[in-house]
């Protein structure tokens, strides 16, 4: 099968390398029932020397930038509760925490979970988290234009790997709320 978007030779539907997968990112692949068939969720090997956007992007080619987003993991805070949330914009901008999230969220503060926290809680390892498999009780605010893209490029639960998928299917994602604005471009 060759991969959507991008010139990967090593190109294979996740639900036939769910082993290449975390735990929690091959139970949402074996478990999808949306409207995009799991079979358009593609897995590619890839460096994980190079997972990070900018050195994927010099590698592979600069037209991955506008192919691409990036799942981060924030924490909410207002009073004493902290609530944590996932947030997946277009890899060309970034987040904007202190004004959509915050103002969604119902926050007086937001920012970037820990590390430690992010990875303990997804069971992924950072640098790789993906909206596929995070915690069910999450929100996972999704920008809309990653929900128009055709096809997007995404982490795969590890620095080694990415997955391509249309855009559409990170809007049938459990808990996924689409919100306009949520990147800053």
């Amino acid at each position: 099968m060759r991969a959507p978007l991008g010139s990967f030779d090593n190109a294979v539907p996740a639900p036939d390398c769910l082993a290449e997968l975390t735990p929690p990112v091959a139970e949402a692949v074996r478990g999808w029932a949306g409207d995009v068939p799991a079979e358009q969720i593609v897995y590619v090997d890839t460096d994980p020397e190079i997972a990070d956007t900018g050195a994927f992007v010099a590698h592979y080619g600069p037209e991955l930038l506008e192919q691409s987003a990036n799942c981060v993991v924030v924490a909410a805070k207002r009073g004493g509760a902290v609530t944590l949330a996932a947030c997946l914009v277009p890899s060309a901008g970034r987040v904007d925490v202190n004004g959509a999230v915050r103002r969604h969220l119902g926050a007086r503060k937001v920012s970037f979970a820990p590390m430690e926290t992010a990875v303990e809680l997804t069971g992924m390892e950072y640098g790789g988290i993906t909206p596929l498999g995070l915690p069910q009780d999450w929100p996972l605010l999704v920008d809309a234009a990653v929900a128009d893209m055709a096809y997007v490029l995404v982490g795969s639960g590890r620095r080694r790997g990415k997955l391509i998928a249309p855009g559409k299917l990170f809007a049938q994602i459990p808990g996924a709320e689409l919100i306009e604005g949520l990147a800053l471009l």
